[in-house]
């Protein structure tokens, strides 16, 4: 059976350059970065070397680059670390309701700390209104944390508007960039944001791997502690393969971004063409342009999405209804309820993400195979078979 995977938004599989250049620090190369000799001396600048290509990737320097465990704790240790150092000037958050549940569930464990969140409203394509943004603003406000792209719709943020009204008002912005990083061009040495979170597994390296940046003056309080790693901001023996991965990971998704851009475009608009020329009643969750160039939100109205994902499985082709966190849950996606959409089609989303290794033979596949499952759901569909009854 041929196996398709489309679901990259949830993870990616190592890339084998990566793959190549962590293999050593599993064997020859085992020295603790934090030791004085030889052994620790020769990881110590590979640590330095992945911390410049991260560093490259995002156009900031080196020293502002800091290695966590993955993109949960970037964003925990962002937003906690910032709500710690400035409690003494204030204690309100701002952030959206279409957030990762890294961002949401860390805001909801603040306020039950003592700290107010404010949880913006999005349009029906998932956007803020940048008015409700100021409005929202008081002179105790000290962090605002709003997503760079929306790991469920694709939806870009007007990143660059949200990072001057934050400066403006002297408050710390935080953008939880983990899906837009190696699929977007970002310049923090333009972009007015403070702070960055991105997870490896999401640009081909491994699970297990994630890095913040934190430009130089931000306060921030660490999130664990120990010893003196990462300049202080996050003790721990470092994950030296894990770093040098990720480090490879940055150079190949710098090196190769012109072409992997224009790849993913190509084969997510002949996806879309080809599902919406082939099947009726079909809707686009998410902003038709200000999107992702990999991602594709489809509600296939009158049948479930978890159905139509599970027999999609059984012809090896692997999508997903939403995040991969919330996986398995019988409930709408929050991110499709806050921007409007009714539950009984947002419960009947599905999420295509692509990746480099995906072709057109992939994408022709889905559009085979998709519309005779549809069919065969809608046919034995309550909903639908309501829907063809009114309609005659």
């Amino acid at each position: 059976m041929r196996r398709v995977y489309m679901d990259h938004n949830a993870t990616t599989p190592v890339h084998p350059e990566v793959l190549e250049a962590m293999m050593p620090f599993f064997k020859e190369e085992f020295g603790n970065a934090s030791s004085i000799h030889w052994a620790g001396r020769e990881v110590k600048k590979y640590v330095d070397e992945a911390r410049e290509k991260v560093a490259s990737l995002l156009n900031a320097s080196p020293a502002e680059i800091v290695f966590t465990g993955c993109g949960t704790e970037s964003d925990n240790m962002a937003i906690k670390g910032v709500a710690f150092a400035l409690k003494d000037k204030g204690r309100h958050i701002i952030t959206t309701r279409v957030e990762h549940h890294a961002v949401l569930h860390t805001g909801q464990f603040l306020e039950k700390m003592g700290y107010e969140v404010t949880y913006l409203a999005v349009d029906r394509d998932g956007l803020i209104d940048l008015e409700d943004l100021r409005r929202s603003i008081k002179p105790q406000t000290i962090l605002i944390t709003i997503m760079f792209a929306n790991n469920e719709t694709g939806t870009i943020f007007p990143v660059q508007e949200i990072g001057e009204i934050a400066r403006e008002k002297g408050i710390v912005f935080h953008s939880d960039a983990i899906q837009a990083v190696g699929k977007l061009p970002i310049d923090l040495r333009q972009l007015p944001v403070d702070i960055l979170s991105l997870s490896g597994h999401k640009i081909y390296a491994p699970k297990g791997i994630g890095a913040q940046y934190i430009r130089t003056g931000t306060k921030l309080m660490p999130l664990i502690h120990g010893g003196g790693q990462e300049r202080n901001r996050r003790a721990g023996t470092e994950n030296i393969p894990y770093i040098v991965g990720l480090g490879k990971a940055s150079e190949i998704a710098q090196r190769d971004f012109p072409k992997r851009y224009d790849h993913f475009l190509a084969l997510r608009d002949r996806l879309q063409q080809g599902i919406l020329s082939q099947i009726p009643h079909v809707q686009l969750n998410g902003h038709p342009t200000k999107r992702l160039p990999n991602t594709l939100n489809l509600s296939f109205t009158y049948i479930e999405g978890e159905s139509l994902l599970l027999n999609l499985d059984l012809e090896g082709i692997a999508v997903s209804s939403g995040s991969a966190c919330t996986a398995g849950s019988s409930e709408a996606s929050h991110v499709l309820l806050a921007m409007g959409v009714p539950p009984e089609i947002a419960q009947s989303a599905i999420r295509f993400s692509l990746g480099w290794a995906n072709t057109k033979e992939d994408v022709d596949y889905v559009v085979e195979v998709l519309p005779r499952i549809v069919k065969r759901l809608r046919d034995i569909s309550p909903l639908y078979q309501r829907h063809v009854t009114r309609a005659k």
